[in-house]
């Protein structure tokens, strides 16, 4: 018996170790992985969970005739993209305040950062994914074209990553096992809802495309976002004031 426990024993230690984990207390729970390779192989399965339910959610679109969808995928595409927009800025700021107190520094990567990879994931790249299959798709930058409507949305993320960052141990445990999931969904519907409403209305006889280059378009710039980038800032700091 004791035989079996410490065989489990070992099994999760390695497997813990593979990800970088070295103890087993709450808050090192929170802490994030030695490696941008290895934050993303923890996220895939929520992009891949996450661009699966966007996938089912707006195959319910697919049945309106094309302009009505384009036009209902539009609307759709803002309201998902200003949310992704608050958790991205929640989720930089909660990061970076986990490694360094400044909070200007912190302030202005919460606002810069999200505006950069909100963009990339719910637009650019599914710009670029239409234009690969030959679609005739253009080019909408929200923060260009409604910066007075994406501000108060940026700046309630930023705030709400700072009120965040306050918070018991507990609750940020509960936050980061609901947050990714929530995150790259909201991102995997904004980035379907750009390339419908922009041309892309039979995406289903290119399901298996679609699939895979969301999962890549969501998932490298929200983990970009959320962890490493605001990560690397927050290091860099310290490096500077420690020197």
């Amino acid at each position: 018996m004791n035989k079996i426990e410490n065989n489990k024993h070992n099994d999760h230690v390695s497997c813990d170790s593979y990800h970088g984990h070295h103890s087993h207390d709450h808050e090192n729970n929170l802490e994030h992985h030695d490696s941008v390779l290895g934050e993303l192989v923890c996220h895939l399965p929520f992009a891949v969970f996450s661009v699966s339910l966007a996938m089912i959610i707006l195959s319910f679109v697919s049945y309106l005739d094309a302009a009505s969808g384009q036009s209902l995928a539009y609307r759709l595409f803002h309201n998902f993209h200003y949310l992704h927009i608050v958790f991205a800025a929640t989720g930089t700021v909660l990061v970076y305040f986990k490694y360094s107190k400044k909070l200007l520094t912190g302030l202005i990567v919460g606002l810069l950062v999200p505006a950069f990879f909100c963009t990339i994931s719910d637009a650019f790249l599914p710009y670029l994914g239409g234009k690969f299959v030959g679609l005739s798709m253009c080019f909408h930058w929200c923060f260009l074209s409604h910066l007075d409507v994406v501000l108060p949305f940026l700046l309630a993320g930023v705030i709400n990553g700072w009120a965040m960052s306050s918070h018991p141990t507990s609750r940020k445990l509960f936050y980061s096992a609901s947050f990714h999931f929530v995150h790259i969904f909201v991102s995997s519907m904004a980035a379907m809802l750009y390339l419908i409403s922009f041309g892309f209305c039979d995406w289903w006889e290119h399901m298996g495309f679609v699939f895979i280059f969301l999962i890549l378009a969501v998932l490298v710039p929200c983990t970009m976002s959320d962890i490493v980038v605001p990560m690397l800032f927050a290091r860099v700091k310290s490096k500077k004031k420690n020197g």
